[in-house]
């Protein structure tokens, strides 16, 4: 089973800047698009970025030139660079991962359990 563990959440203050990340593992898997989602409360999940293996990038527009994808293949990791933080960009941060494995042979999703990100005024 493919766990997605993310680190990196916490507490900072509008203009400030913080670091995801989300690591994969589990028995024999491969990875297709990775990303970044958030719920914020009341609201539903939305995109914020993803990431193909080879390093093709899609933002939210209400993200793009403060956040920043990144991924490293070979460790099966993505981050997520946030910077110039928003008090609207408080949100629970999901990792996402099109896996593939040999008990489900076609692409499907996982998620992680998520990390709180909270930008004070």
């Amino acid at each position: 089973q493919v766990q997605l563990a993310e680190s990196g959440g916490g507490l900072v203050q509008a203009g400030g800047s913080l670091r995801l990340s989300c690591a994969a593992s589990g028995v024999a898997f491969s990875i297709n698009t990775m990303g970044w989602y958030r719920q914020a409360p009341g609201k539903l999940r939305e995109l914020v970025a993803t990431i193909t293996p080879g390093g093709s990038t899609n933002y939210a527009d209400s993200v793009k030139g403060r956040f920043t994808i990144s991924r490293d293949n070979a460790k099966n990791t993505v981050y997520l660079q946030m910077n110039s933080l928003k008090p609207e960009d408080t949100a629970v941060y999901y990792c996402n991962a099109e896996i593939t494995t040999p008990a489900m042979p076609y692409s499907h999703d996982a998620w992680g359990r998520g990390t709180q990100v909270t930008v004070s005024s």
